[in-house]
């Protein structure tokens, strides 16, 4: 799939071209590479499946997605003042009949229920029934060295059952490193990650996403993991589910229903990767060197929403970093400011989303929209969850403000669980680490990347895992 889009990039105006999930930046001046036959074909059945999708609504057109092209009648809104078109969020703490919720029990029995219903149906799309199981297969052990410290790693493929529809083969695809040295079971920080072949493409334009680029320099987080005693795990979900609308009749998607296209309802690529990364905590279960009980997750921009949405819908998964997640992750919809609704469910990435969640690009707005981001993140609690982001220049499309005013909205739930929030209601200065609470949150001073934040993150994480 193709799609073009004019951003500030380290104080350039560039041109983003997305390719099957690929990011390319190019100079303005400079012409656009011709889509390749495979590409044009990607993008026309995505698009064919988008229209479907708004059939089915019976809706004849979207709004216009923001335009991160400064010259555009549809430019990306960066003025906070114009931001709060919707300031009344749900009350997460208000049943649908009015009812409020004052207790731990009602929450959990009914509030909660109600949340996830909304975000099922809505949003996020159901999990269907007739998910087929997962074998994981150990395929190679390794002895080596990451900095100073002895490991082991192991690569494992966990083989989905395709036994209902022969035709489509999926595959979820794991590294896990652990201490070799270690006495017993170790926690581990799993991270949802761009594949490799991701960053190689885009090594030279997005320099601040690789190790030792700008805000990233000194030891790799995998190296700050090790130096506490703790292992780390690698899940590249595009593997098992493509990140375009293409894929949507293969990967687990296109098995759990033979090839043939999603109903309205029915899950979203988020969902899916959220998905393979639970069957990797069925895994960790059963690896003796792992602490299945301390595990945490981390997941940057549109893996920042799949690491959330994964820590609201498996309780299993001990504490989160979500890395400048933006829209339909931590930013709320509701805060018109960077990504919006309309930039998810136009042709580039519905396929995130249930299908029913394009009816809020038109007619309707994120304003009807029955839950916000502040409730995914409350489905987390009562477990910690640390929210990072970039300095406005250079991060401003994951929308920090956003972001922060969704963890404060979030904090009536800890509370009512007995859990502490964020601790102020306040934006705080860049840098300044909100972290004496169960909700954390930390603006770094570089742009579009976690790497600033992980010292802070496992500083964060420190206080509730613990090596054995």
């Amino acid at each position: 799939m193709l799609i073009s889009r004019w951003v500030v990039f380290s104080g350039l105006v560039v041109m983003v071209l997305l390719i099957s999930g690929t990011v390319h930046l190019v100079g303005q001046a400079a012409a656009q590479p011709a889509p390749t036959p495979a590409q044009l074909a990607q993008q026309a059945a995505a698009e064919k499946d988008h229209q479907r999708l708004m059939d089915l609504l019976g809706i004849k057109e979207l709004r216009h997605k923001a335009d991160q092209d400064p010259h555009s009648p549809f430019a990306v809104n960066y003025d906070e003042a114009k931001a709060n078109v919707y300031p009344s969020l749900p009350d997460p703490l208000l049943l649908k009949n009015g009812q409020r919720v004052t207790t731990a029990k009602e929450w959990w029995t009914k509030r909660r229920p109600e949340i996830v219903e909304d975000f099922d149906r809505e949003i996020l799309g159901r999990v269907p029934a007739n998910v087929p199981k997962v074998t994981w297969e150990v395929v190679s052990t390794t002895q080596e060295k990451i900095g100073d410290v002895p490991v082991v790693t192991k690569k494992l493929v966990g083989h989905v059952d395709n036994s209902a529809c022969p035709s489509i083969t999926v595959k979820i695809e794991l590294i896990l490193t652990t201490p070799a040295k270690a006495a017993g079971p170790v926690l581990v920080i799993m991270e949802l990650a761009f594949g490799n072949e991701f960053l190689a493409a885009n090594a030279k334009n997005i320099p601040e996403m690789l190790p030792g680029g700008p805000g990233n320099e000194g030891p790799t987080w995998q190296q700050q993991v090790l130096a506490r005693g703790w292992g780390y795990a690698i899940l590249s979900p595009a593997g098992f589910q493509a990140d375009n609308g293409a894929g949507l009749t293969e990967g687990i998607i296109g098995l759990t229903n033979k090839g043939q296209p999603r109903k309205l309802d029915e899950w979203g690529t988020l969902r899916a990767w959220a998905w393979g990364a639970s069957r990797v905590m069925d895994y960790f279960e059963t690896d003796k060197a792992v602490d299945a009980k301390q595990v945490g997750l981390e997941g940057h921009s549109r893996f920042g929403k799949i690491a959330l949405v994964a820590m609201a819908y498996d309780p299993r998964f001990a504490i989160a970093y979500i890395s400048s997640s933006g829209t339909g992750g931590a930013k709320l919809y509701r805060h018109l400011l960077g990504e919006l609704t309309e930039n998810l469910a136009a042709t580039g990435e519905y396929h995130w989303m249930a299908g029913n969640f394009l009816k809020y690009a038109g007619p309707l707005t994120a304003g009807d929209l029955p839950v916000d981001a502040h409730e995914l993140i409350a489905l987390s609690a009562p477990r910690p969850v640390f929210i990072g982001a970039g300095s406005f220049n250079g991060d401003e499309w994951a929308d920090p403000r956003g972001m922060f005013m969704a963890a404060v909205a979030a904090g009536p739930v800890y509370r009512l669980l007995d859990k502490k929030d964020l601790g102020t209601t306040s934006f705080p200065p860049i840098k300044t680490a909100l972290i004496t609470g169960d909700l954390a949150f930390r603006q770094h001073s570089a742009g579009h990347t976690p790497g600033p934040n992980w010292p802070v993150f496992l500083d964060f994480a420190s206080r509730y895992l613990h090596t054995q």
